[in-house]
């Protein structure tokens, strides 16, 4: 289910994972310590990336193929389903600031320092995080970006989108380049009208926000010493009350519209009648507690959807240590995340998360932020605010239609994983180190990788794998010559990067 993969990136600092599950092994604190000295530093000393160079280390992983998704920014192609999912959220927030061209390249401090993730946080793991080198990374998440636009102290409320990186899984609902969009509202306690609280004032502009008409769950009290805590220390009970019903307004009118987009789009599509009927089953949604790193008390939103409960966002009351870092300590408020592939998924119905970088014109074609639906004409659509906060915007939501469906070319590879880690032996096999070969060798073309099977000797306590990887294209048929040579060139790597022994 997507709360359990929120729930794993949770583990790892961020707001949420992408799509769908995924079946993490995280590595133990001492073995993300000894890494710093596993890798060894390849015969360039520098790598470029757009256009500038960056010295290499022991640290460095970023593959080309990977620097080669940097630019394509599909959050701001016009008529693409990201640019069109960001573009119907922002609606939501009129008078916001949007940062939408922040660079994807970021320090460390920025990614994890600033937002207070532990020296050894399993987030900080090579395995998991795509490094140029030690002090510089791909971000993993927009949140990479939080303290400096606080810092900036340019607008009380704001949105930042963009791609964002993670070595992760390889299936139909993980990628290893996505899109977040990221959010936050604060006060200034400096600016407060006279005579007036900080709970007061939230409370007076919580007036002004739309009021929908769905039925939320939200059976938890606000603070939960045990486990979603208040920060005593810098917050009142009254001004976190006051907040968390502003965040949570706020974001249910997201919510709402998105789920309502989305049912209209497949009622649509169906053109049936009887489907008609779906439209007037109530929405359910529930509120549930959460924890991240840079929220408290936090919580999740979930939507009931096609039969099980998805966590659509993450969110919660901003760390005030945030705030006295970035220089804007008298600010107080609330922030949230939520992936826009996640969201482009049910609102477009696209099955695989890698459609939405191809260039095929069949795929592109299916939409458009003007056009109408090709349902008779009919489109899903909306009047909001554009991007400067001012005027109106239609967005015009379409099913997409599926154009192929080329075989599959499952194989299948097993091996023997290296022993434990030690002084002289390389990197213990981890998951993730697999699914960047696979990435590097077959690209677009590796659907799928899953685990089949495992087996651990009794007497010597070595660990066998057998992995199946599905080969499918998007746009046409592989031969099986296309195929095998993909999985040989596998074979061959894994033993030479990895240190497998093949069976």
């Amino acid at each position: 289910m997507i709360t359990r993969a929120n729930r794993a990136w949770c583990a790892r600092g961020g707001w949420s994972s992408g799509i769908g599950p995924t079946s993490r092994k995280f590595w133990p604190p001492q073995l993300f310590r000894d890494e710093r000295r596993a890798s060894s530093d390849s015969s360039a000393s520098t790598t470029i990336i757009n256009g500038k160079p960056y010295p290499k280390d022991a640290w460095t992983n970023t593959l080309p193929s990977i620097v080669s998704y940097l630019g394509r920014n599909l959050h701001l192609q016009p008529g693409h389903p990201i640019s069109i999912t960001r573009k119907l959220i922002e609606s939501i927030f009129p008078g916001y600031k949007f940062h939408n061209t922040l660079s994807p390249i970021v320090s460390v401090g920025q990614n994890f320092d600033s937002l207070g993730f532990p020296a050894d946080h399993v987030g900080r793991n090579r395995t998991d995080t795509y490094y140029v080198n030690k002090d510089t990374v791909l971000r993993t998440h927009t949140s990479a970006h939080q303290a400096d636009v606080f810092a900036a102290d340019e607008s009380d409320g704001w949105l930042i989108s963009a791609d964002v990186y993670r070595r992760d899984a390889i299936d139909r609902s993980h990628y290893p380049v996505f899109h977040q969009m990221e959010g936050a509202r604060t006060w200034d306690r400096s600016k407060l009208p006279p005579g007036t609280t900080m709970a007061q004032t939230i409370l007076d502009d919580l007036t002004t926000l739309p009021k929908h008409n769905v039925e939320v769950s939200d059976p938890n009290p606000t603070i939960i010493p045990e486990s979603n805590p208040l920060q005593a220390e810098y917050h009142s009970i009254d001004e976190v009350e006051a907040a968390s019903a502003h965040l949570k307004r706020s974001l249910e009118n997201v919510v709402v519209e998105i789920f309502t987009q989305a049912r209209r789009a497949a009622i649509i599509a169906a053109g049936n009648d009887a489907t008609a009927t779906a439209e007037e089953e109530p929405l359910q949604v529930r509120w549930v507690t959460a924890y991240f790193p840079f929220t408290s008390p936090s919580w999740e939103l979930e939507v009931f959807w096609q039969g099980e409960w998805l966590e659509v966002l993450g969110c919660g009351i901003v760390k005030q240590d945030i705030m006295l870092n970035a220089g804007v300590g008298s600010r107080f408020g609330w922030a949230f995340g939520v992936g826009l592939e996640r969201i482009a998924m049910l609102l477009f119905s696209i099955p695989d998360i890698r459609l939405f970088w191809s260039t095929d014109p069949r795929f592109l074609s299916q939409f458009s932020s003007t056009a109408p639906s090709a349902a008779g004409g009919k489109t899903s659509s909306n009047s909001g605010a554009a991007d400067s906060g001012e005027g109106k915007h239609t967005f015009n939501i379409t099913r997409f239609v599926p154009f192929s469906k080329h075989p599959a070319c499952p194989k299948d590879v097993s091996f023997w994983t290296n022993s434990a880690f030690d002084d002289t032996n390389i990197q213990q096999f981890h998951e993730n180190d697999m699914m960047e070969l696979v990435r590097d060798i077959a690209g677009s073309s590796a659907e799928s990788v899953s685990l089949i099977d495992e087996f651990t000797h009794p007497k010597t306590g070595r660990r066998s794998v057998c992995y199946r990887v599905n080969y499918r294209s998007l746009e046409r048929t592989l031969t099986s010559d296309e195929a095998n040579a993909m999985h040989e060139r596998l074979r061959e790597k894994l033993v030479e990067t990895l240190g497998v022994e093949l069976r």
